[in-house]
């Protein structure tokens, strides 16, 4: 179930994960084309202040990933609508407070990002200012855009996810082109093009939370400091990512100015741009791993995080070798949407996207194990990870190849940094776990003793009603075995049984899919807690006894007799599965 789940959610992660970046990559496309290189240039000079704007967004939406997956994977209901009441107000209050500074030292900080100092002889000042201006104007949207993307995954509204994105990207190619081509708005109409497609994304994606079945709402008196600070605890290696991403472009943009001055710039701003759709994939991978973990951290089921680790390794790598060889292959192709033939950019970005390209399979690897570590409260691993993949190495290594090999040593720094990074941390887990082992088990870094002893714990999957009964044998057994009676052996037994045929019989019909139910039974200290998780359409039982309380009592007698013998039942949908937790 997890591989399939994983499966399912990473698509629309991944076209999510665009939010941000197909907007400026159709910006680049536009700018590069119609406007020149001094507009590209200018472009890439604002794009430090654009990350830093994404670095807030980002704490906010890993954040949610983390809190929110804590939460839903302990049924806390209250805690998930005070994390989804925090996050919404932050949202709020961060773009109110940065879009008055920005628009109030406007100056300064486009002198400050490299552009120079206005005058008629520097044209790059005032269109990089004026990108600026246009694109600052959509930060309420820029950040809401972010933070609901994990809450609409959990409440597994993915089509609408998909349709908020395509109408995002729709929406700018619309308005860029009525921006080149009919209102002729520069770089400011390009800016303002974005912000009006991040307006039309959250337009679309809102409905989600407005449905009287949402499992979102927002309480104005769930706000509290002690969310807060459990938001930025959990974000802040996002955050300390992006801010290793700025000062990474920050700096790689003066020293490619140092070697070979503006059309270096633009070069690079092109090949980021391509990059950041190509990082789709494993910030995709990274994303779904982050928030299955953070829910499977918190029900201390270690089998389903050991599954996850393998799962999110072996997609990050395939799906990458083919990214990588789309790069290789088209890179002339994928230059050309953006630079003219005759500009001097184009054939030092051809060759830099393909050194680049060589950095996106251990990239990959290094954002999904950072986002699994964020999920699993390894979170000093997540950030040591951020600032070696993001600022330390590859700077480093860019600073030293460019001394013999130019440009072309610059963008060497993004693989060689990558693979230092990929290497030093698993140093880092091969000295925790004892020895080099390249086993899901080692790369877990799950602490001693987290989750239930095996000895002690049952897991099966459920796909008939043949199985079924054959599981639950099989769990009245172990329960004997471990020194239960027979007859509570026999009861929680029973109880499996009502509850996984009730499942088969009712669920599996209700559409043409196939699906399966994943039962665990842990046997604690003066504690047996039944789980049971299945991938039907949406059904609560506790909800459903309540409202059918007056029926006849004959009816549903299976699901009565079953709530009759458990002290405590809890229920919760998230990511489309149903599970159900019951205390014997």
């Amino acid at each position: 179930m997890i591989q399939k789940l994983f499966r399912r959610m990473l698509l629309t992660q991944i076209l999510s994960a665009m939010t941000v970046t197909l907007c400026m990559l159709i910006d680049s496309i536009m700018i590069g084309r119609f406007l020149g290189v001094d507009s590209m240039s200018a472009y890439g000079l604002a794009s430090p202040l654009l990350l830093i704007f994404a670095a807030f967004g980002s704490l906010i939406s890993a954040g949610v990933q983390v809190v929110c997956g804590k939460t839903i994977g302990r049924g806390d209901r209250e805690g998930t609508n005070a994390c989804f009441s925090v996050s919404i107000f932050l949202a709020a209050a961060i773009s109110a407070v940065g879009l008055a500074l920005v628009l109030s030292l406007l100056d300064p900080l486009t002198c400050l990002l490299g552009a120079g100092n206005p005058g008629p002889d520097n044209p790059v000042f005032g269109l990089t200012r004026e990108y600026i201006v246009g694109f600052i104007l959509g930060a309420p949207a820029f950040l809401l855009a972010q933070i609901m993307v994990p809450y609409m995954q959990i409440a597994g509204a993915r089509m609408r996810l998909v349709a908020a994105v395509a109408a995002m990207t729709v929406s700018d190619v619309v308005f860029d082109f009525l921006s080149v081509f009919v209102f002729n708005g520069g770089t400011f109409g390009m800016g303002l093009a974005s912000t009006l497609s991040y307006y039309v994304a959250v337009a679309v994606g809102v409905g989600c939370f407005l449905k009287k079945d949402s499992i979102f709402r927002f309480r104005r008196k769930l706000i509290g400091m002690r969310v807060v600070r459990e938001l930025a605890a959990y974000g802040v290696p996002t955050v300390i990512n992006q801010i290793s991403m700025v000062l990474q472009v920050f700096l790689f943009n003066r020293l490619l100015l140092s070697v070979d001055g503006t059309r270096a710039v633009a070069a690079c701003s092109v090949i980021l741009t391509v990059g950041n759709i190509c990082f789709c994939v494993g910030s995709g991978a990274g994303a779904v791993a982050m928030m299955l973990s953070a829910i499977f951290y918190a029900d201390q089921d270690r089998t389903s995080i050991r599954q996850l680790v393998g799962i999110m390794t072996k997609y990050a790598v395939l799906l990458d070798i083919g990214v990588t060889a789309v790069c290789l292959l088209a890179a002339p192709l994928l230059i050309a949407l953006f630079l003219d033939p005759a500009s001097g950019a184009r054939a030092i970005a051809v060759t830099g996207l393909r050194l680049f390209a060589l950095s996106l399979l251990p990239s990959s690897i290094n954002s999904s194990f950072k986002n699994y570590y964020q999920g699993v409260n390894r979170l000093r691993l997540a950030e040591m990870i951020s600032v070696l993949q993001n600022l330390v190495f590859p700077v480093l290594f860019a600073f030293l190849l460019s001394r013999t090999l130019g440009v072309n040593g610059v963008f060497l720094g993004f693989v060689t940094g990558e693979t230092a990074t990929l290497l030093f941390f698993s140093l880092f887990v091969w000295k925790h776990h004892g020895g080099i082992s390249f086993s899901a088990d080692a790369y877990s870094m799950l602490e001693p003793g987290f989750g239930a002893d095996e000895d002690h714990s049952f897991e099966r999957t459920v796909r008939s009603l043949e199985e079924a009964a054959e599981v639950s044998r099989q769990l009245g057994d172990f329960c004997r075995e471990k020194g239960l009676d027979r007859r509570t052996s026999n009861l929680i037994a029973l109880c499996v049984e009502e509850m996984t045929v009730n499942v088969v019989r009712h669920g599996f019909t209700k559409d043409k899919r196939s699906h399966s139910i994943d039962v665990r039974f842990v046997l604690g200290e003066g504690r047996r807690v039944i789980r049971i998780r299945d991938d039907c359409p949406g059904f609560d039982p506790t909800e459903y006894l309540k409202l059918h309380q007056a029926d006849d009592p004959a009816s549903h007698i299976g699901l009565r007799m079953v709530m009759s013998m458990v002290k405590e039942a809890d229920y919760v949908n998230s990511l489309g599965l149903n599970s159900v937790s019951l205390v014997i």
